[in-house]
């Protein structure tokens, strides 16, 4: 029975200063979190048995998330104490996995399409693993993959200077448990990691049969914040609908195009252009929200324009002329007083801060 792990840990150091009191996994993009996309490709493939790799700093808010389990998932939480490379968390696992086939799955990766195929290709042809790889312009910051006319991985590169080709690792991975014995022998990376990589390098030196699997639609790494803008605007782009709960408030509101708003949300005297996600308990009033923006729970909008924007839960922006390109984090305080016009702003700021203007 193939289970699945999946990697919830790290500092997500790039996202700061959200990530100071988030996981970056936790991160909302289209008004759920990363996580939660993550779970429901792994629900789609039958997978019921899943292993969460958890950081000692965010492992209760990781846990927590999951409570709900909409998917029916059964959940081990195993902890990895520090971030010594994703081979090391196979390690963390060993005893979870057992001698099962498993899928390995990055937290806070978004990918454009099931993963139903890559599994059934493992599962059909029985390889000792296969890789989930997608063309990039540049592949220097990525694992990059050399593949044959045969669809057989014949060499991997962890960030090259000069790349043998253009498909970079996606972090999604199969595996038997061949790769055990191997992970067990690695040596740490000039990063002082065990890298997956140098495991799967490690297959193919003993003769053992990798498959790729080349991803058509879109791969997100939500890393930084103009990477996590990108993915809201993608996902909603691609998979929202036209959703107005029948216990939200509409009072001389104009929704154009496809907008969710969720129970209990207030819109008076604005209009919202979607794609936009408006969360339960929300309220706009005599405001403005454009495209691309994902509104939180329990947010309150006053006399503002926003757009291309993440608002986390209870977050207040009050007497802005134009909020854009801007990440918000839980109970942000966002106002301006002055009533004087202004440019523009675009900013980035992370849980409870205040700003007045």
């Amino acid at each position: 029975m193939m289970r699945a792990l999946v990697l919830a840990g790290g500092t997500g150091s790039r996202l700061r200063p959200l990530t100071y009191t988030l996981p970056k996994q936790l991160v909302p993009v289209a008004g759920k979190p990363i996580l939660h996309y993550v779970m429901d490709q792994i629900h789609a493939t039958g997978i019921r048995e899943v292993g969460v790799i958890l950081a000692p700093q965010t492992g209760a808010q990781i846990r927590s998330s999951l409570e709900d389990n909409p998917w029916g998932l059964s959940f081990t939480f195993l902890l990895q104490n520090e971030p010594l490379g994703l081979a090391h968390a196979v390690k963390v696992a060993r005893d979870f996995l057992e001698d099962q086939p498993f899928l390995m799955y990055l937290g806070d990766n978004l990918i454009g399409a099931s993963i139903v195929h890559f599994v059934e290709l493992f599962r059909k042809e029985q390889p000792e693993a296969v890789i989930l790889l997608k063309e990039v312009e540049d592949p220097r910051s990525f694992g990059v993959a050399v593949v044959n006319d045969a669809g057989e991985v014949t060499r991997l590169v962890e960030k090259p200077k000069n790349p043998p080709s253009s498909l970079a690792l996606v972090g999604v991975y199969l595996f038997s448990p061949a790769v055990h014995p191997i992970i067990e022998h690695l040596r740490p990376s000039w990063r002082g990691e065990l890298e997956i990589t140098d495991a799967i390098q490690g297959l193919l030196e003993r003769g053992h049969r990798v498959l790729a699997h080349t991803l058509d639609a879109w791969w997100l790494d939500t890393g930084k914040k103009d990477d996590l803008l990108e993915a809201n605007r993608v996902v909603l782009d691609d998979w929202l609908k036209r959703e107005i709960d029948e216990k939200a408030v509409l009072e001389e509101a104009r929704i154009v195009g496809r907008v969710r708003v969720e129970a209990g949300a207030v819109i008076r005297r604005s209009t919202v252009r979607g794609p936009v996600v408006v969360g339960k308990g929300s309220r706009i009033e005599d405001a403005f929200i454009g495209p691309y923006t994902s509104i939180g729970r329990d947010c309150v909008i006053r006399r503002a324009s926003v757009e291309h924007a993440v608002l986390l839960d209870g977050t207040v922006v009050e007497g802005v002329d134009r909020l854009e390109d801007s990440l918000l984090g839980h109970r942000v305080r966002l106002v301006r007083k002055d009533g004087q016009p202004h440019h523009a702003l675009r900013v980035n700021l992370g849980d409870d801060a205040e700003v007045v203007l």
